[in-house]
């Protein structure tokens, strides 16, 4: 297989495995599908780490599979390509993108699909599909513009240029930079800290943001509020008020 999944305490690793960059070809596109929708539905997979392993996220699609493909076999695929990364964006849980070495075209577009970004040091982001002739296919133009903002999404889209770890910091293309040895160990830890949360509150959470970001605010909080009102009916609510009440806040421990 050319992506992979372990799970233990409440995780669920999504790892890429198609060595030596780990390009995203069609059968790993379709893996990625198949597997968020298997994060999705298992009550054991609380939250997600999405890695490459420890030399490469993933340095974007694969050309020569690409360039054998003609406009109507592209007019094909390419919904199938956006709907294997709109799959792993949609997944209702906790998702964090472990970056180490390159996360280019394709690859960037994966790690724009999570919650949180931890990139290595020395790792670099980028979308060069204007290299090519083309523009990003996998949700760049789209996903990329609402993370950063239209102007410096132009300027990456525009010029296909790679970042470096720490312009991809200040631009908020990543949220944290850590030495490459460590990528993992933290994008893990920050899983496993909102897998002992409330699943359903998490759920609600990270819904109420995503779907507000594509409508207007009147809709948005709409949205917001019946999340709010509808975790009144759940567990969840009663141990985290109960626990506030008698312990404090921040020790109550749900199932």
């Amino acid at each position: 297989m050319t992506v992979n999944l372990e799970v233990a305490d409440g995780v669920g690793t999504i790892r890429l495995d198609r060595p030596p960059m780990n390009a995203l070809d069609i059968a790993t596109q379709d893996r990625l599908r198949e597997l968020a929708e298997e994060v999705t539905r298992r009550d054991d997979v609380r939250a997600v780490v999405v890695w490459g392993g420890e030399k490469v996220f993933a340095a974007g699609a694969d050309i020569k599979e690409m360039q054998a493909m003609d406009h109507a076999a592209m007019v094909v695929r390419s919904k199938a390509l956006q709907d294997a990364f709109t799959a792993v964006a949609r997944i209702p849980k906790p998702v964090v993108a472990a970056i180490t070495g390159y996360a280019l075209g394709g690859g960037c577009e994966l790690a724009l699909c999570a919650d949180f970004r931890i990139a290595a040091d020395n790792a670099k982001l980028g979308q060069p599909e204007i290299l090519l002739g083309l523009i990003p296919g996998a949700g760049g133009t789209q996903r990329l513009a609402r993370l950063v903002g239209p102007s410096k999404a132009k300027d990456l889209i525009f010029t296909g240029r790679q970042v470096k770890a720490d312009e991809a910091l200040t631009l908020g293309l990543v949220d944290r930079v850590v030495p490459a040895a460590e990528v993992y160990e933290q994008a893990h830890a920050w899983a496993a800290r909102l897998a002992a949360g409330p699943a359903l509150a998490l759920r609600a959470a990270k819904e109420s943001v995503d779907a507000g970001l594509e409508t207007d605010i009147d809709t948005g909080l709409t949205i917001e509020r019946t999340w709010f009102a509808g975790l009144f009916a759940t567990e969840d609510r009663e141990t985290g008020m109960r626990s506030f009440v008698e312990e404090g806040p921040g020790k109550a421990k749900f199932r």
